[in-house]
């Protein structure tokens, strides 16, 4: 696949009686020709994918290949240069376009854990009864009911980022936006909360974008993944992964399968790996020559 290659697929819904099966799929999401400059600096350059309803959909490339800047111009957090996104809302619709889940702690200090999930659907002026419903039954799935009254210092890193998953289901969103949320966890809470953020997906199947440095994090999560080329940041490859679900990582781990796609995504992100670490050496040594006297 090129490095600007594009997945478009036709828009368009089924004929009264039609199979759905035969018929084209509206995309969630759809990116077309994407560009981000900062000045002369090209971070994202003509990204085209489409995006399907309730697909689990992860972002893998090296440091500084665009990967956040993609998803903050989903959130509507960044403008895009160039190019184009849409976002398939249902009509009439009140749920939210996004909820985004940060890579630091992004819960509020001076709030407890229940009125941080609530947050979103108080800004939305909810009936109390939904929030009611909804905070609790996300509290419940994410392990935080007992602590529902505790305050963010006397929660654990992982705790906390189980609050921010909480919130931003309970949001109920069209689409989650997920921005490399376990990064800073050790590895056991890791496996537990990615296995926590499958087991609640599954209840829904809400469209997911989720960015990670972890090849391994993107098999055991990801429908497709997007593997992206180092700065400026362009599409290397689409791959799918065909691991059935539901999905237990110890096991999966010792499929061969498994250990077959990791190493086939890292061979080819490798090279961009690479590629990277010279950018940022050959920059280092520009400021350092700009600097010297």
């Amino acid at each position: 696949m090129s490095q600007s290659a594009t997945n478009l697929r036709a828009l368009g819904e089924p004929a009264k009686g039609a199979d759905r099966r035969a018929q084209p799929v509206r995309p969630a999401i759809r990116i077309a020709d994407l560009q981000k400059t900062f000045g002369k600096l090209v971070a994202i350059d003509r990204v085209s994918i489409d995006i399907e309803p309730g697909e689990f959909f992860v972002i893998v490339g090296p440091s500084g290949c665009g990967k956040t800047t993609l998803l903050r111009i989903l959130a509507g957090l960044e403008t895009a240069t160039a190019g184009s996104i849409e976002i398939d809302t249902p009509a009439g619709s009140d749920r939210p376009a996004n909820s985004m889940v940060f890579q630091g702690e992004s819960i509020f200090p001076w709030m407890t854990v229940w009125n941080n999930a609530a947050y979103g659907l108080r800004m939305r002026d909810a009936p109390a009864a939904v929030i009611k419903e909804r905070v609790g039954h996300y509290l419940d799935a994410t392990g935080l009911t007992r602590f529902a009254g505790y305050y963010p210092h006397q929660l654990s890193g992982g705790m906390k980022q189980r609050v921010s998953i909480a919130r931003a289901f309970a949001n109920d969103p069209e689409i989650l936006l997920m921005d490399e949320p376990f990064s800073a966890l050790d590895a056991q809470n890791k496996v537990l909360l990615q296995e926590e953020l499958l087991r609640i997906w599954g209840e829904q199947t809400k469209t997911v974008v989720f960015i990670t440095h972890s090849v391994d994090e993107a098999v055991f999560l990801g429908d497709r993944i997007l593997v992206m080329t180092a700065q400026p940041g362009r599409v290397k490859s689409l791959v799918p992964v065909p691991l059935p679900r539901p999905r237990n990582i110890i096991e999966l781990q010792k499929a061969p399968e498994f250990g077959e796609l990791v190493h086939s995504i890292w061979s080819g992100l490798r090279d961009e790996v690479q590629r990277a670490r010279e950018q940022e050496n050959t920059e280092v040594a520009h400021d350092t020559k700009e600097k010297t006297p």
